[in-house]
């Protein structure tokens, strides 16, 4: 029921009762493909689902959707591994736990006997729109709406959205930023009277958002098959520990490392890179998680924001797994847009360290990989490629890494192709693709070319105080 619920009745995050130990053994990783790696994590979190059909859903979300074998291929450049996420249908690491929601959701659905329609609610910052739509699209039983901040993400996610075909489908272009979308998704679960309505129309809520438990479980995945990789190509030796850096808005990515980590896979250092919008970064720095402050729009949109929903789950954690201590700084980040940690909450989160980026130190390394190695990364892996960089200056630790790259670098063409010229790019988005195709030699994306000359499906747009009124208008209560 949690998966298929999203958000907890209170308003709170579901977490497992306890993180389970990884049963199968780090030298017999090497040898196995994505689906097998991904069986053998998500089957000890969701432990509600028979063998049968944990497999089905996996064979189902990691197929011919992805244009490698590999689903997630690690690649070198300059001594570190990039971890490739963006091989799904929209080019971008949310694919990787949006391909499987669909199938664990509705089988969910199917167990428990639920009859009403399921209607998925999200909030985006540019990609989950995207894949959750994607993963949705025309599934029986299903409707799906997306909020997203007008003017708050790449031409290419804003294209991938409004072009989207699906009769169960929906988007909606918010005038705010992401943190209003998200705020106002949470105020819409949390409105009990609505949900009485829906209930009575045959509807219930549902979130494809990464506070969604069936989007982290999936999430943790990746990272076992990706020291699995490592250990196969002999980039490290089996029990040979890693770091692992991943830019991080919304905290989810990053909290499936630390999930990882702490079922047993040998990560040293969680290198959490942020962009200017550096609220987890102060966080990491000094115990104080604070959301008032000046919001800026940059070259990242994905992580352009100011509460980070899942690092609810690491207060938790840190906090011994108490509930009280956590819904307390929940209640504060709400009340006076800050909350303070303690020092034993602190140390339990040693196994962070927190780095940021400016937007001219996200070119310089873009331009700086490109230049040296051919490599091209998107503007988010720049943050995190950056900031590692920042981290082995700082530490002198030159543990093997693994960069999270966590969209293809065609979703920012104009970002990217600016930071590889040193000079801002101008004119069309598409005229920016078909230069970096001329750059870098690597194909255009199917996600990319499909949306080139697709009709515009969606224009509403409203206000922030206005989204459960757009909710009903396109459910037609």
């Amino acid at each position: 029921m949690a998966i298929l619920k999203g958000l907890a009745e209170d308003g709170g995050l579901y977490m497992p009762s306890e993180i389970p130990e990884l049963e199968v053994s780090l030298e017999h990783l090497a040898g196995m493909s994505y689906q097998e790696t991904a069986y053998e994590v998500m089957r000890l979190f969701l432990t509600d689902y028979t063998e049968e059909e944990l497999k089905d859903c996996i064979d189902r979300a990691y197929d011919s959707k992805f244009d490698t074998a590999d689903i997630a291929p690690l690649k070198e450049a300059d001594k570190a591994c990039y971890l490739e996420l963006f091989h799904g249908s929209t080019i971008a690491f949310k694919d990787m736990a949006l391909s499987i929601l669909p199938y664990l959701m509705t089988t969910a659905a199917k167990k428990n006997q639920v009859e009403n329609e399921i209607v998925i609610l999200t909030a985006t910052s540019g990609d989950t729109g995207k894949a959750a739509m994607a993963g949705f699209a025309d599934v029986p039983g299903t409707r799906i709406i997306v909020f997203y901040p007008k003017g708050g993400v790449s031409r290419v996610q804003e294209l991938q959205m409004v072009t989207q075909k699906g009769d169960n489908t929906a988007v909606v272009a918010i005038h705010g930023n992401f943190d209003d979308a998200q705020t106002g998704v949470k105020k819409i679960f949390g409105d009990s009277e609505f949900g009485k309505r829906l209930a009575a129309k045959g509807f219930q809520l549902s979130s494809a958002n990464s506070i969604n438990i069936g989007r982290l479980v999936p999430q943790v995945a990746y990272y076992v098959y990706a020291y699995g990789k490592m250990v196969q190509s002999k980039k490290i030796k089996c029990g040979d520990e890693i770091n692992v850096a991943v830019p991080t808005g919304n905290f989810g990515n990053i909290l499936a490392a630390y999930f990882a980590k702490q079922m047993g896979l040998p990560i040293k250092t969680l290198i959490c890179a942020s962009n200017d919008n550096k609220v987890l970064y102060d966080f990491f720095r000094t115990g104080i998680y604070d959301k008032k402050r000046e919001f800026i729009l940059t070259s990242s949109p994905s992580m352009d924001i100011l509460i980070s929903s899942n690092l609810e789950r690491l207060i938790y954690l840190s906090a011994g797994c108490d509930a009280q201590e956590n819904k307390k700084r929940m209640e504060q980040l709400g009340e006076a847009g800050a909350y303070t940690v303690t020092e034993d909450m602190r140390r339990r989160m040693a196994d962070f360290w927190g780095g940021y980026a400016t937007e001219e130190e996200n070119q310089t390394e873009i331009r700086r990989l490109f230049e040296k190695t051919g490599y091209l990364i998107d503007t988010h892996t720049g943050v995190a490629s950056a900031v590692y960089q920042k981290y082995v200056k700082e530490s002198g630790d030159l543990t093997p890494v693994v960069i999270a790259s966590t969209a293809s670098p065609y979703k920012f063409s104009h970002s990217v192709m600016a930071a590889v010229s040193g000079k801002a790019e101008e004119g069309d988005e598409f005229a920016s693709i078909d230069q970096m195709n001329q750059v870098s030699g690597v194909a255009i994306p199917r996600a990319v070319e499909e949306i080139r000359n697709a009709q515009i499906r969606h224009t509403r747009e409203c206000d922030g105080n206005q989204m459960e009124d757009m909710v009903t208008e396109i459910l037609g209560l």
